[in-house]
């Protein structure tokens, strides 16, 4: 595990290879480490690197205002990149398409997977869906203790929360965890506890949040949308949205698949990254 500063700020950070590069960017529920198997397998023909976004991981949330498509600029020029190629997932998908929009000079391709949108309003049941998920896994009293980080925290209320973003999300509402690898859902696990307790005992920082969501037509780099059938219908219609709004864009399905199908399904993304890249 390496490091690098930016902006005084020191990114948990990994780098390997030659060749164009490519910035593989983790989802809110996890950290770097989730892309293991693309980190090694892209390495061999391309420039990658890999970091922990503000508040995640290794790299702590400082305080005062940020954005993470401004880190994530501030990182290639601390790097000497002049442009990239971005992989996102989720809400790494949503850093990267704000990062099209304010340097579209400087990104190549965009491959978004079970991609999130900064903005974006979520639709009514899927809100309802966290909120009853959250209410049975930590009480309302604790829950908003904790987001006031006042007093310490019950280890058992991170486990909880973490368990129900594994259902809901990493495997899917319709699927039983059990169809999914157990070293994934392991390791998982121990990233999702990590981020409650970041974002639960940690210093708040106040994120500057551009409005991406009318603005789609504008990126005109190409685009690869990656969506499991199995993630949550808000994320699937998502996905569908984008690949309906940006002009050079290619939906791909991947059937009985969850939030996370880097994780999941590693030889077929890995092949579509090769290919789109």
């Amino acid at each position: 595990m390496a490091a690098i500063e930016v902006g005084g700020t020191a990114f948990g950070y990994d780098e390997a290879g030659e060749g164009p590069a490519v910035v593989l960017l983790h989802a809110a529920l996890g950290d770097r480490r989730m892309w293991d198997a693309q980190f090694t397998e892209l390495a061999a023909t391309h420039r990658v690197i890999r970091y922990d976004r503000r508040g995640f991981g290794e790299t702590r949330g400082e305080n005062g205002e940020h954005a993470h498509f401004e880190d994530l600029l501030a990182l290639l020029d601390a790097r000497g990149i002049e442009q990239a190629a971005l992989v996102g997932a989720s809400m790494g998908g949503a850093c990267a398409l704000d990062a099209a929009l304010a340097a579209p000079e400087r990104i190549t391709r965009l491959a978004l997977l079970g991609s999130g949108l900064t903005g974006h309003t979520w639709p009514d049941h899927m809100l309802a869906d966290f909120a009853r998920l959250a209410a049975e896994a930590v009480p309302a009293d604790r829950f908003a203790r904790y987001q006031a980080r006042e007093g310490d925290v019950d280890p058992a209320d991170v486990q909880a929360m973490a368990d129900a973003n594994i259902r809901y999300l990493v495997a899917g509402p319709a699927r039983e965890v059990s169809a999914l690898p157990a070293e994934m859902v392991a390791l998982v696990r121990e990233m999702c506890e990590q981020v409650y307790r970041h974002d639960w005992t940690t210093p708040q920082w106040t994120e500057r949040i551009p409005d991406t969501r009318h603005r789609l037509a504008e990126i005109t780099t190409p685009a690869l949308v990656v969506i499991g059938t199995s993630d949550a219908r808000g994320l699937v219609e998502l996905s569908a949205h984008l690949a309906e709004s940006l002009p050079r864009a290619e939906l791909v399905e991947l059937a009985d698949t969850g939030h996370l199908p880097s994780m999941e399904r590693p030889d077929e993304v890995n092949a579509l990254l090769r290919k789109f890249l």
